[in-house]
């Protein structure tokens, strides 16, 4: 009888440890308890915004959790990034991203909030996908490849681009063009695609270069013809037509992505959960569909594969931008 106190104060602390212990994995196991959000840094109906509402749909499904779509728009992408990387890592707050995020912080270099460098400020979720970029002429010009568009340039009868912006993906691409093809031409930039395509259309300019997703119906109704495609292979999207290094101009490639990321720091447990719901989605037919729609092929993967793109894009961005000396507007 003299030793039941003892054996009560030992069970008793033994349960208590194993409450301890088991508290942060019932913590682990409770995400998500409440509702999550995915920044977009970019006005609502581009491609990735598109994205991040189709992945939000479904991720409320399987998560049982709201997951909205937050457009936090200005800075060149920047006011949205910023306030995530600023957020709790908790997993609640996340970024579906596009791989302006890589270039972005060097065009903006000395802005302040602006130089977010992704690959040791964010963490790396998920790749959702991968688009090509485009060297897309109005039908008025006259050319059907690369190598006519070139020698209209060397006439001086093509002198200027559209792209969506100082420092984007397809500005850095029309650098690239230029010293391939030994030519110069004019930057026209634009607050985004959109209005880009409707001078395009309207005949104001000759040529940008683009994603899929915004010339593809004009490509379709005969306004405007893609050329080349600037990648290392043929765009599954338009097969016929061929890369620029095909057609004799190397050193040209550009993609762009789109991914999801979240704050430093975020706890391996959540990443992981994300990361799988993700791959499962993006296997999905419908969303597969829907990205089809953008000309955005599925991609996934695991989040050390897009940290290593995210580190290996923003070091390739910080030389180009240097070398060329692009800037903000």
């Amino acid at each position: 009888m003299t030793f039941v106190p003892n054996r009560r104060r030992a069970l008793s602390a033994a349960f208590s440890l194993a409450v301890a212990f088991a508290a942060p994995m019932a913590h682990a196991q409770a995400f998500p308890s409440k509702p999550i959000t995915i920044v977009v840094a970019y006005p609502a109906g581009g491609d990735t915004d598109v994205l991040a509402r189709v992945l939000a749909d479904k991720l409320t499904t399987r998560l049982g959790q709201p997951v909205v779509v937050d457009n936090r728009t200005g800075g060149a992408g920047t006011i949205g990034t910023g306030y995530v990387a600023k957020a709790r890592a908790d997993g609640y707050t996340l970024l579906l991203a596009p791989n302006t995020i890589a270039i972005t912080p060097h065009v903006l270099k000395g802005v302040t909030g602006a130089a977010i460098d992704p690959a040791a400020e964010l963490t790396s979720i998920a790749q959702l996908g991968s688009q090509s970029l485009f060297v897309v002429a109005a039908t008025s010009v006259g050319v059907s490849n690369v190598k006519e568009l070139v020698a209209r340039i060397k006439e001086g009868k093509v002198t200027s681009y559209a792209s969506p912006g100082n420092g984007s993906p397809m500005h850095i691409l029309g650098e690239l063009f230029d010293r391939a093809a030994g030519v110069k031409l004019t930057q026209i930039p634009y607050r985004g695609s959109a209005p880009a395509v409707a001078d395009l259309v309207g005949g104001q300019l000759p040529m940008m270069y683009s994603t899929l997703g915004p010339v593809a119906p004009h490509i379709k109704s005969g306004k405007l013809v893609a050329l080349g495609v600037a990648d290392s292979k043929r765009s599954p999207f338009l097969p016929d037509v061929p890369t620029l290094a095909e057609q004799g101009f190397k050193g040209a490639e550009v993609g762009a992505w789109q991914a999801l990321m979240g704050p430093k720091g975020m706890p391996a447990e959540v990443v992981q959960l994300l990361n799988r719901h993700v791959n499962e989605i993006l296997k999905m037919p419908d969303v597969i569909a829907r990205m089809d729609g953008v000309a955005l092929t599925p991609v996934g993967g695991d989040p050390a594969t897009l940290s290593k793109l995210v580190a290996s894009d923003y070091a390739r961005y910080a030389r180009l931008v240097s070398e060329f000396g692009i800037k903000a507007d």
